[in-house]
């Protein structure tokens, strides 16, 4: 049938984005499977998180940077570490400039 199978050691992430988030994967198992000159990666395993990388709407970045004390593009990159979770960005923040 001429399919191959084969596995890729040390794989240590992998990483898939959407226009509005981010899947990672951690320590996944990784093969790949080649059929009649297509290969088809085979990911399995692992840890998955997620991560919004919009960096949120203009009114959540304001009130962060309000909040926080910072600058929008601050508060922008906090949103995105947060996976747009506020308070979290906000913590994030706070936490930079009282360590």
């Amino acid at each position: 049938m001429g399919m191959q199978v084969q596995q890729l050691d040390d794989v240590t992430k992998v990483t898939m984005e959407t226009p509005t988030k981010r899947i990672i994967i951690d320590n996944p198992e990784v093969a790949t499977v080649t059929v009649q000159g297509q290969t088809v990666y085979q990911v399995g395993g692992g840890t998955m998180r997620e991560e919004g990388i919009g960096g949120g709407s203009e009114e959540d970045v304001k009130l962060v940077a309000s909040q926080a004390g910072v600058s929008s593009e601050e508060a922008t990159t906090a949103l995105r570490q947060s996976g747009g979770d506020l308070a979290q960005a906000i913590i994030l923040l706070k936490q930079k400039r009282n360590p």
